[in-house]
């Protein structure tokens, strides 16, 4: 008995001494100056660091956080465009992910805006597939398109809201079909999940 209660306890401090630790913030100010170093959850396995760049205004969304899982990439919406920086060791992200790149690479996908799908879009640096990002809202099916990474491609778990997240090769291969009336409730709703989580 008194061995069973050993390992246990052993395995507790064990657990308990390698729980992976990022730091965490939230700024709309374009800096991370105010992070805070954080135990993350059990399901925490990576630590993440993401700048969001919008086009209107061009304000710029710095975050960072512990996760389940990231992939290190670029998803270009259009309306803004976002860099992931993934890592998983203890404190990796101290520096913030890059600033979205601005130079253009040759692909063109669509994108779309309040009316339609129909926008060409020209793709950035690593941004070499198209993607197709669905959800439903309200009984509705919602969809936005855009530039994106082949790692961002990958990350098709499920998601809350989302329903699918499909990407192509070839220059506007993700269509131009019309969008519903919910576009910014999507665009700001996949902007929060891709920072947050």
């Amino acid at each position: 008995m008194d061995l069973q209660i050993s390992v246990f306890l052993l395995f507790i401090l064990f657990t308990a001494g390698h729980s992976l630790s990022c730091y965490e913030c939230m700024s709309a100010t374009g800096s991370c100056a105010d992070q805070k170093l954080k135990t993350c959850p059990i399901e925490s396995s990576q630590c993440k660091s993401s700048t969001s760049v919008a086009q209107v205004g061009d304000s710029i969304l710095k975050a960072k956080n512990c996760v389940p899982a990231c992939q290190s990439g670029s998803l270009n919406l259009g309306t803004s465009k976002t860099t992931y920086s993934c890592c998983t060791t203890d404190q990796c992200n101290l520096q913030d992910a890059p600033d979205p790149s601005n130079v253009p690479n040759g692909k063109t996908c669509y994108t779309c805006d309040v009316q339609s799908c129909s926008t060409i879009l020209n793709c950035l640096g690593d941004e070499d597939r198209c993607v197709t990002v669905t959800a439903t809202s309200v009984g509705q099916s919602i969809s936005v398109k855009g530039c994106a990474s082949k790692s961002i491609c990958g990350t098709t778990a499920s998601v809350h809201g989302i329903g699918s997240i499909s990407c192509c090769e070839g220059n506007l291969c993700n269509g131009d079909q019309s969008v519903s009336q919910s576009f910014l409730f999507l665009c700001c709703s996949l902007l929060s999940y891709f920072l947050l989580h």
